[in-house]
Formats: C-alpha cells, structure tokens, sequence
C-alpha cells in the first residue's frame, strides 16, 4: 500500500468516541497502529491521529490487516489507567473471524499457551513453553465450507485469535501465515461464474478475515464501563454476503 493509499485511508478514518482521556477509532485494513520499526515513513494510525488531536499514548494495537477498534490514550494518567485494564484482563475485547472449516461445537474454550516460533521470525504456535491464552469462540453462521465465528479473548498475546483458530482447525478464511489463501475470488464459491477473457478478477478480499468488533473498558476518569463497537468494513460485509448468497 503506497502513501498516498494509506493517506486516504487515514482521512476517512471513524471516530467511534473522543474525549480529553482517550480517543478510539475504527482502524481501517491495511494500515498499521504505530511507526514501522524498519521504515517508519510508513504511514501509521497513531501519527496520522496526532496530526489532528496532537500527542496520543498508544494502549493496545491491531494487526496492520486487522480493522475494527482501536483505543489510544490522551494523557499520561489515562495512559497509565487503560494499560491497567487491559494487563489485569478487565477489558472484554471481541472479533468477528471468517474462518475455513465449521467448528466442534457451536460455542467453546481454547485455552493453550501461545509461545514463538523457534525456527519462523514472528509467527506463533501453540506450544507447552508459551505464555497461558484463553480465547472463547462462538457460531454466528455458517457459511458452506466457511463459518463466521464470535471470539472472545481473554489474554492479548501477538497473533493469538489467529493461532487459536489455526489449533481449532478452523484457520482464518486468509491468512498466509497460520492458513494457505491469500484471497478469495467469486470464480471460486460462484458455479456459474463468467468473465471475459480479457478481465481480471479482482478478489471479493485480499486481506486477513478478522475484525475487533467490540470492546468494553472503565473509563479511565470516572471508572463508568463502557461499550464500543465498531462496524465491520465493506469488503468484509461484502465477502460474507456473497458466501450467504452461493454456499448457504
């Protein structure tokens, strides 16, 4: 994604809540939370925010292909209180994952530690040596070989919704690291599907089928619980509707 992609991307950003504590923001996919480590030209979430609300304190983070809710921190205090909340597990976070295959039941526990790849940089895998995760998962519909599923973690560990399914055997519908897609076209869910030799198919979704859909924290001044939601994006909704159309 160029600059001037991520740029547009950024401008069009949802505001879901903003106040003198804390802002919180549907993150767009593919646009990482904070600076590249290796290139931090790229444009990001964060510096794109404090171009408009000035310095912001970043609580939590999203993959770069994963939209949904995103909170910052507006002061050091609000910093501080939110970075609490989420390390002593008293927030509740919740995504939307389409994944291949249907699960063993329609509501369940993995709980199974999540440690780092010994021989693949950063990827994940469930392992005895790893740090305890807990994810709950719920059917919300299934969608032929595909299903679309509630998850509910308790833990935050990096990639850890996305390993949690891949142990499941229900991996993201696309996600080239813990599944084998990279997208998914209409040609192949559509039986009769036509295009003209000279077109090429764009995919319904090129990106990771995950999206943070709910989050509920205190607020950080008066401790009042709070509850946000963020809507999924178009290609998701997209890509759901014609999996409902053809393979239900």
């Amino acid at each position: 994604m160029n600059n001037q992609s991520s740029g547009k991307l950024l401008r069009n950003m949802e505001v879901l809540f903003e106040d003198t504590h804390m802002l919180i923001v549907n993150k767009p996919a593919p646009l990482l939370t904070i600076p590249d480590r290796f290139n931090p030209e790229l444009l990001n979430v964060k510096q794109g925010l404090e171009r408009y609300f000035g310095e912001i304190f970043t609580v939590h983070r999203l993959d770069k292909e994963t939209s949904g809710v995103l909170v910052f921190a507006r002061t050091p205090e609000a910093h501080k209180h939110l970075n609490t909340q989420f390390e002593k597990r008293k927030t509740e976070k919740y995504y939307w994952a389409l994944v291949r295959g249907n699960p063993p039941a329609e509501s369940g526990t993995i709980n199974e530690p999540i440690a780092e790849h010994s021989f693949t940089p950063g990827k994940m895998i469930v392992h005895g040596r790893g740090k305890a995760s807990v994810s709950h998962y719920k059917l919300l519909k299934k969608l032929g070989p595909f299903s679309l599923l509630e998850v509910q973690i308790e833990t935050g560990r990096t990639h850890q919704v996305r390993v949690h399914l891949q142990y499941l055997g229900c991996p993201l519908a696309i996600d080239s690291l813990y599944g084998n897609s990279t997208a998914i076209y209409l040609s192949r869910i559509k039986r009769k599907y036509k295009r003209k030799e000279e077109q090429q198919e764009r995919p319904l979704m090129s990106r990771l089928t995950l999206h943070a859909q709910k989050l509920l924290l205190d607020h950080p001044d008066n401790n009042q619980r709070m509850t946000f939601t963020a809507p999924a994006p178009k290609d998701f909704n997209a890509l759901v509707k014609q999996l409902e159309k053809h393979l239900s």
